[in-house]
């Protein structure tokens, strides 16, 4: 498109490109011509240049260099009031010039007035305007003027021949001016329209860039060798700031590099082959993988970070890891179950014998209830082995979560009443997820929550708080309960598999529910903000990114 553009501007001088240099020039001719104007104006006051000069008409002399110097000074004032001259003014203004100055001429002693100099100009000037046929003319009307004048003057004035031959040498340097400033002036306009033409291209690739590197999900950081930020894309500064940057090129000088992605580059720098371990910038974000490579190969002063969100690859390992599993379960559940059921169904028999006394009771209390949670065990392992992979589609958080409250509050019924509070934060951009899988956390995490809350409180509530991401882009649900809240030393083991602080738990709740967020690019977790009980959080994937 930039080559077709640069071919049409060039063939044709009156392009775009080409008015633009032609008001330009146009009105520095015209500050030309006023001062020109203005000295030929200011001579006829002055006495010693009026008495030694020759005149053929003075009073049509003076006419004329009065009404020369109105005609350019009412340009001038047209011009400074922001009039733009289009082709055919230019014409009508360089053709005048010519004809007033050969004007000037006849009224004056003829072409050999020192006059006759500045039609040369303006034939000049008119090939730079007009680099066309139109030029040629202009030289032609000069060179016509000028015989005529002189021939006029030889024939009625009895003037000497030579003013005609003096008149023909102009006239041939008019036509050599035209010729010459004609293809001076289109290889100006050619070389400065392919200038234009790459310098567009080349602001055009620079916003496409710009476009692509700052909505990468791949986040990219440029630091010194001090870890000092220069610049960073808007994927970066969420991954590492959960927030974006303003500036057009993310760039944070005041931003001081997480603690593990800084110990990542003072390893780097020691050792460029060094591994970097995979890191949390900040408890809610995902897991993040940094590589660091050099952006200055001679410098080496400028140090190019990519980070990539490791949750794409977490999801792939899942589902490799739920594969084996799934095969694995498969003959636990058999090889289990059978002998589960005949313990199971043997407790159910001694219960109905008529000769247990207490003790035997409360025997076959243990194992009716422990063979219960072992079955509990083994349908949540199942569950993950049989887990489907998600079907996303792009929800409206708002409506979606107004219902699914409607929805849990009846699965509440017929026990003590249970509080939720919905509470919502602006606009909410949309979120793209399985409903049936984040509806599956939803209710695991409310539960849990409404369970701690009425150990400590006595009282089933929780508060849904939604928000979105710092950048504006990300929908997030928290989930808090009023409950006794985790133990510090126990904070960074919830989520890990069979890990429970409830004696009746399997410890396979909070890890299904990571897991099924992590099959729909959503993150799962704890957040904590010093407030009593505890704050589970969703950030739900960019809507525009595909699962």
């Amino acid at each position: 498109m930039a080559s077709d553009s640069l071919t049409s501007t060039v063939r044709s001088p009156f392009g775009p490109l080409a008015k633009y240099q032609q008001a330009r020039l146009f009105r520095v001719y015209n500050h030309y011509r006023l001062v020109i104007s203005v000295l030929l104006a200011g001579v006829l006051f002055v006495e010693p240049f009026m008495a030694e000069a020759q005149f053929r008409w003075l009073d049509y002399y003076r006419l004329g260099a009065i009404s020369y110097f109105a005609v350019n000074g009412f340009i001038a004032l047209t011009l400074v009031a922001g009039f733009h001259p289009r082709q055919r003014h230019i014409t009508l203004s360089v053709l005048a010039d010519i004809l007033m100055i050969h004007g000037l001429l006849l009224a004056s002693s003829g072409i050999t007035s020192g006059l006759a100099n500045l039609v040369i100009i303006s034939v000049a000037a008119g090939n730079i305007l007009a680099p066309n046929r139109l030029g040629t003319f202009y030289a032609a009307l000069a060179t016509i003027c000028s015989l005529g004048i002189s021939s006029w003057a030889t024939l009625a004035l009895n003037a000497s021949a030579d003013d005609i031959v003096r008149a023909g040498s102009l006239g041939i340097l008019y036509f050599a001016a035209a010729f010459v400033l004609q293809g001076i002036s289109k290889r100006v306009i050619r070389s400065e329209a392919l200038a234009t033409s790459r310098a567009k291209s080349i602001v055009e690739l620079e916003q496409i860039n710009q476009q692509i590197i700052q909505r990468m999900r791949t986040g990219i950081l440029v630091l010194d060798r001090f870890g000092h930020i220069r610049l960073a894309n808007a994927a970066a500064e969420e991954m590492l700031f959960e927030e974006t940057s303003l500036h057009p090129y993310g760039m944070r000088q005041a931003r001081v590099l997480p603690g593990p992605l800084r110990d990542g580059l003072d390893a780097w720098l020691k050792n460029h082959h060094a591994t970097i371990e995979p890191f949390q910038a900040i408890p809610t974000s995902p897991l993040l993988q940094a590589n660091f490579t050099q952006l200055d190969q001679d410098r080496g002063d400028q140090i190019l970070v990519f980070i990539e969100d490791l949750s794409k690859v977490t999801q792939q390992a899942q589902q490799m890891k739920l594969a084996s599993l799934g095969r694995l379960t498969a003959g636990i559940a058999h090889e289990i179950r059978n002998p589960l059921g005949a313990i199971s169904h043997a407790a159910q028999l001694m219960e109905e014998s008529p000769h247990l006394d207490q003790g035997d009771q409360q025997m076959l209390d243990i194992i009716r209830r422990h063979s219960k949670r072992v079955n509990g065990i083994i349908e949540n392992v199942l569950d993950l082995s049989r887990r489907q992979i998600a079907n996303t589609e792009l929800v409206d958080i708002q409506s979606w979560l107004t219902d699914f409250c409607t929805d849990f509050q009846q699965t509440q019924s017929g026990t003590s009443s249970a509080t939720i509070e919905l509470l919502t934060e602006g606009e909410l951009p949309e979120a793209r997820f399985d409903k049936s899988q984040i509806e599956q956390v939803m209710v695991n995490l409310c539960d849990n929550g409404l369970r701690h809350s009425e150990q400590h409180t006595g009282q089933k509530k929780i508060q849904l708080l939604v928000g979105t991401t710092a950048d504006g882009e990300r929908a997030r649900v928290d989930i808090r309960d009023f409950g006794a809240g985790i133990a510090p030393e126990h904070r960074n083991s919830i989520f890990e598999p069979f890990f429970t602080t409830d004696k009746n738990g399997t410890g396979l709740g909070l890890y299904l529910a990571r897991e099924l967020c992590e099959a729909n690019q959503a993150h799962l977790s704890l957040v904590e903000d010093n407030q009593p009980g505890c704050r589970f959080r969703i950030t739900f994937a960019h809507p525009g990114r595909m699962i």
